[in-house]
């Protein structure tokens, strides 16, 4: 037998295995490296996170990703090239990161990379015809293998996307695998650059579980501070938009997009909800000379009217669901307190009171899918093209 699956093998039989999961963002603020421990899998799966740490990105490479990122026409050479680039920069980080947290690299039994989306195409979208649904994230997963010399699974969407989904959102497996609940119905909340929740029912019945994207979370607010502060990456504790009003009739054009409209589940990107789409709504509702300030305050309330409005079309005021809260929308202060206003029927809590940071949820979601890859079977989540019961994630051998 091949030693590299002979090793897999024993991986796939260890009472335990040392997982690295790794995630970068459309806000491209850094990397998320999560050092976890699993035992079992499926609905038995136990994890803990050993170590977290998001490792910034510095300013040139950020600037690389941007040349690319969600452009319909850009350099071949330029992706070829980003693709082995980002490869190299998570391997190397992932080495760097166990360094100074004094483990051994050979200790880990395999690394999971999620890469770096740069275009996302659902049908919905695109709107061509005969064309399926696509979506591309790049940092190849043999230069990470070969980099760590560990055992790497990654591209985890193309799966999702050729058993018939639209590649997101993925969460949907972690989420109910590890946060599902007898007895209480619960919403896990991920406010990253798209805002997406789970749906997990308490009756524990993956058949009746929900997941979609909603719409802008953070993305709009980022690429606005971006334009117009060339050192900013974000409004860090929504400091500018706190200072701003809420512009009602920017909002309510916002709010005209055809995607709020179209059924659950869905998904979206950066693609739909940029400068562009915003700029349109500046135009059209003569607001163009419209301070920052009250541009940010109005893209908060828009993220939360959007996230607050697919929660109601779905739920009840009497199921009383809980909000888990992630990513890095939880951190604005303004946005949340547009959610609980406009949802006072739930309650809000985030992801430390279930055992794992909010911080690192997605990077150990993505180590799950490769355990389960590894180790376990497809969960049957019944015959649903947006959440089909499949393993996910290409694997990568070191040489």
């Amino acid at each position: 037998m091949n030693a590299n699956l002979q090793k897999l093998f024993e991986i796939a039989t260890k009472p335990s295995r040392l997982i690295v999961g790794l995630m970068s963002g459309t806000s491209f603020d850094g990397l998320d490296i999560a050092l976890c421990r699993f035992k079992n899998n499926g609905l038995d799966t136990e994890v803990e996170v050993l170590h977290f740490e998001t490792v910034e990105f510095d300013a040139t490479y950020k600037e690389e990703i941007k040349t690319v990122f969600i452009k319909e026409t850009v350099s071949l050479q330029k992706v070829t090239l980003l693709n082995a680039t980002i490869g190299l920069t998570f391997g190397n980080l992932v080495v760097k990161t166990l360094k100074k947290w004094n483990i051994d690299i050979t200790s880990i039994d395999l690394i999971a990379s999620h890469g770096q989306t740069i275009y996302h195409a659902p049908k919905a979208q695109h709107q061509l015809k005969n064309q399926p649904n696509a979506t591309l994230q790049i940092g190849d997963g043999d230069h990470i293998a070969q980099t760590t010399q560990t055992i790497t699974l990654s591209d985890f969407r193309q799966k999702h996307v050729a058993a018939g989904g639209e590649g997101a959102p993925l969460s949907v497996y972690g989420d109910y695998l590890l946060f599902s609940q007898k007895g209480e119905n619960r919403i896990m909340l991920n406010i990253g650059g798209i805002a997406n929740f789970t749906y997990l029912p308490a009756t524990v019945n993956a058949h009746e579980v929900f997941s979609t994207d909603v719409g802008p979370g953070n993305t709009l607010m980022d690429q606005y501070i971006q334009k117009n502060f060339p050192n900013k990456y974000y409004d860090k504790d929504a400091e500018i938009a706190l200072a701003g009003i809420v512009n009602q009739t920017l909002l309510d054009e916002l709010l005209t997009h055809l995607f709020f409209n179209l059924g659950f589940p869905k998904t979206t990107g950066p693609e739909l909800f940029n400068l562009q789409y915003l700029e349109t709504a500046l135009k059209k509702t003569n607001n163009t000379a419209l301070v920052v300030a009250d541009v940010l305050a109005t893209l908060s309330k828009l993220s939360a009217v959007v996230i607050a409005n697919a929660i109601n079309k779905c739920f009840s005021a009497n199921q009383q669901p809980v909000i888990y809260l992630s990513g890095g929308g939880m951190y604005n202060p303004l946005l949340v307190n547009y959610l609980k206003k406009l949802l006072p029927f739930a309650t809000f809590k985030n992801t430390n009171s279930l055992g794992i940071n909010p911080n690192a949820k997605e990077a150990v979601l993505f180590a799950l899918l490769a355990n389960e890859n590894i180790c376990g079977n497809a969960i049957d989540f019944g015959n649903r093209n947006e959440i089909p019961s499949i393993c996910m994630g290409k694997i990568s051998f070191p040489g």
